[in-house]
C-alpha cells in the first residue's frame, strides 16, 4: 500500500510541487503560532518552552509571526486546493508512470495537414505528451469542402484526422469521429466533420470547437488551426495556367510551379505561435509539399515564429512522389519547393527513408504515376541541411511512413542540441 502511494510522486505529474508547498506552508504557519504563543505566554512559561527571546521586543516578534502565519496559511491553502483539483490518470500505476514519462517528453510542434500529419502524430503520442499540431485550413475538397461552401465554416477534415491521431487508441469516440456516412443526404460526410462544424456553429468559435473536441477525445497534446481566416490556395501550374482551390490543384495534370494564399497575410492563431516559440523540435511534413506544408509556411506569422524559435527544424521527406504535384521530384526537389514557399533558411535536417520498396509495390505505384523519391545526399547538402537516413517506411496496402519508426527517428533528433 505504501509503495502504491509513491506512484503519485513520479516526476512530471505535478504532484510533488504541491506536496512540498503544503509542507512548507504548514511549517511556516506552525512556527508562527509557536512564536505567537511565546509572545503571549508568561515569563515562566516562556522559560519552559525555551522561547525567552519572545519576551524581548514582543511587538516585533508578533508582527513577524503574523506575517509568517498569513504567508504559511496562503501556501498551505493553495497547495491543498491544487492537490484536490489534481486529476489522476485512470488505470493505476502503469498509467501514472506513462503519464509521468510523457510529461517529460520533448516539446514537439508538427506543421502540415493530410493523412501524413495524422500518422506522424499517432506515433509521436507514445513518446511525448507535449505535442502541438498546427494544421492547414486551405482544404476545399470532399466533406470539408462541402461544409465550407454550404455553411461558411473552416474545413474540419484535416483537424479531425489529427484529433483522432492523437486520441486514445481504444476510444470509442475516436472511431465515431472517423465514421463516414454511406447513404442519404449525409453521404460522404464523416461524423467528426459534422460534430466540429456543429460545435463551431453553436459556440460561434471554430478554435473553441476544436478545443472541446480535444477534451472529448482525450487527446495527448493539442490541435490548432494555423489561422482562423478563410484562406484560399492558388497555384500557377507548369503550363502557366492559374487555378484556385486545393482540390483543383491536386486534380490537375500539370504540377504547380508556385502556390500562394489569399488573403496573403492572414493572422495566425496565437496559441500556435506560443507553441512554436516554446518548441524543442519543429517538424514539417510528411505531406503534400504544395497543399499541406506550404499553406502553413505562407502565413507570415507562422513562418517568422519558426525562424525566431531556436527549435531544431526537421523536414520529413515523402517516400513516394505524388502524381500531378511532385512528378519526378527527388528529395532535393521537395526541399527546394518548400524553401521557395517560406522555409528558406529554416530547415536544419532532412529526414529521408532508407526502407526499400518491393518490386510488386513499386509496379503498382508506377501504374498510378508515382515512384519512390530518389535521395541525392550531395544535392540536399548543397541546400544547407544535414541529411538523416533511417528506415521509416513499411508496406501494407500502401508504402508509406510507419508512425512508430518515424516517431522514434524524430525523438532521437529532438535530443540533439537546439539551433543557435
Amino acid at each position: 500500500m505504501a509503495r502504491s502511494r509513491l506512484h503519485w510522486l513520479y516526476p512530471g505529474l505535478g504532484v510533488k510541487r504541491w506536496v512540498v508547498l503544503i509542507v512548507v506552508g504548514a511549517a511556516l504557519a506552525g512556527y508562527a503560532l509557536f512564536v505567537l504563543l511565546g509572545v503571549a505566554a508568561s515569563p515562566g512559561v516562556r522559560g519552559e518552552l525555551g522561547v525567552r527571546w519572545a519576551g524581548e521586543h514582543p511587538l516585533r516578534w508578533a508582527a513577524m509571526a503574523a506575517t509568517l502565519l498569513v504567508v504559511g496559511s496562503l501556501a498551505l491553502g493553495y497547495g491543498l486546493l491544487r492537490l484536490f483539483r489534481f486529476a489522476p490518470p485512470a488505470g493505476g500505476a502503469d498509467e501514472i508512470r506513462c503519464a509521468a514519462r510523457l510529461a517529460r517528453g520533448p516539446r514537439v510542434v508538427a506543421i502540415g495537414g493530410g493523412s501524413g500529419l495524422s500518422a506522424l502524430l499517432s506515433g509521436l503520442k507514445g513518446h511525448t505528451g507535449n505535442l502541438t499540431a498546427i494544421v492547414t485550413v486551405a482544404d476545399d475538397g470532399g466533406s470539408s469542402g462541402r461544409l465550407r461552401r454550404e455553411l461558411g465554416v473552416l474545413p474540419p477534415g484535416d483537424i479531425r484526422n489529427c484529433l483522432v491521431g492523437l486520441a486514445d487508441d481504444e476510444s470509442l469516440m475516436g472511431r465515431l469521429f472517423e465514421y463516414r456516412f454511406a447513404d442519404g443526404g449525409l453521404e460522404g460526410h464523416s461524423f467528426g466533420n459534422l460534430f466540429v462544424t456543429a460545435l463551431a456553429e453553436v459556440t460561434g468559435d471554430f478554435e473553441r470547437a476544436v478545443e472541446v473536441s480535444t477534451r472529448i477525445l482525450k487527446v495527448r497534446g493539442q490541435v490548432l488551426p494555423a489561422t482562423l481566416e478563410d484562406v484560399v490556395l492558388h497555384a500557377e501550374l507548369q503550363d502557366g495556367e492559374r487555378v484556385a482551390g486545393q482540390s483543383i490543384i491536386t486534380a490537375g495534370d500539370h504540377p504547380p510551379r508556385r502556390v500562394w494564399i489569399e488573403p496573403d497575410k492572414p493572422r495566425a492563431v496565437p496559441a500556435a505561435l506560443e507553441a512554436i516559440a516554446a518548441a524543442d523540435l519543429v517538424v514539417l511534413g510528411p505531406g503534400s509539399v504544395y497543399t499541406s506544408i506550404a499553406p502553413n509556411l505562407l502565413i507570415p506569422e507562422v513562418r517568422e515564429a519558426v525562424r525566431r524559435s531556436g527549435a531544431r527544424v526537421v523536414y520529413v521527406c515523402n517516400v513516394m512522389t505524388e502524381p500531378g504535384e511532385t512528378d519526378g521530384f527527388g528529395a532535393a526537389d521537395h526541399l527546394s519547393a518548400i524553401c521557395r514557399h517560406g522555409a528558406a533558411g529554416l530547415v536544419d535536417d532532412v529526414l529521408v527513408n532508407d526502407t526499400p520498396v518491393s518490386s510488386a509495390m513499386a509496379a503498382a505505384y508506377q501504374a498510378s504515376g508515382a515512384r519512390p523519391v530518389a535521395v541525392d545526399d550531395a544535392a540536399l547538402s548543397a541546400l544547407g541541411v544535414r541529411v538523416v537516413h533511417a528506415g521509416l517506411a513499411s508496406e501494407g496496402d500502401f508504402f508509406r511512413h510507419d508512425p512508430q519508426r518515424l516517431a522514434a527517428a524524430l525523438v532521437r533528433l529532438a535530443r540533439r542540441p537546439r539551433r543557435r
